[in-house]
């Protein structure tokens, strides 16, 4: 059984305004990151999208609700496991991806969170690196990557497979939507994996997520 924690799923809710100033966070950087502020775009992007987030220690889930709980929006994909506690059997509610999940604004929004460390010690942005540009950027995921994602992580389907990795048969594979069944929306690469036709969404720099079985009767191909 799969569940995911998605809270806010109408129009993106933006970050309240009872945030520090972003003058009094840029100091603190230094000390958080371990790097010269002089890293920091001077100027953020004010268009909103959704940021890939690292949390330390796997205290993903404190950040993730303190986010919500401040008025903005996340996704915090998780699994429903069954393990053993003091000799007991339970389920309980796990991450899906250790220490990673994502939330939705401008840089400047996110920003005042990953810098915030009163409240936020142990998150930092999950950076993409540019050879060519020598330079390393907060990780964005495309909106409808982050849909596909959603689906995935909600459908009922124990056989989805998540590598933290490119996996270079979705990236070649033909560009297809799901039409029917419980993954219909998803948007990505068809191809055999795991000895079954799947649909892979490759988010770049971060991983590769695929759904379980899909037949070619459900697929179209774009």
């Amino acid at each position: 059984m799969n569940s995911s924690d998605n809270v806010h799923k109408d129009e993106p809710v933006f970050l309240t305004s009872d945030l520090p100033p972003m003058s009094s966070l840029i100091p603190s950087l230094k000390e958080s990151l371990g790097v010269s502020t002089r890293s920091i775009p001077i100027v953020p992007s004010d268009i909103p999208h959704w940021y890939a987030l690292r949390a330390t220690y796997g205290r993903e889930k404190n950040a993730y609700e303190y986010i919500l709980s401040k008025g903005g929006t996340a996704f915090y994909p998780t699994i429903i496991e069954e393990k053993m506690i003091k000799g007991k059997r339970k389920t309980v509610k796990v991450s899906r991806l250790p220490n990673i999940f994502f939330a939705y604004g401008t840089e400047k929004e996110i920003q005042a969170f990953v810098y915030d460390n009163v409240n936020l010690p142990f998150l930092r942005f999950y950076y993409k690196y540019s050879i060519t540009k020598q330079l390393k950027e907060p990780l964005i995921v495309p909106d409808r990557q982050m849909r596909s994602l959603q689906i995935i992580c909600e459908a009922e389907a124990n056989d989805v497979i998540i590598l933290p990795d490119t996996v270079q048969k979705f990236s070649e594979g033909e560009f297809v939507r799901i039409t029917e069944g419980i993954f219909a929306g998803v948007e990505g690469r068809v191809a055999r994996f795991y000895g079954q036709q799947r649909v892979g969404v490759v988010i770049d720099g971060l991983l590769t997520v695929a759904t379980a079985y899909v037949p070619s009767a459900f697929l179209e191909y774009k």
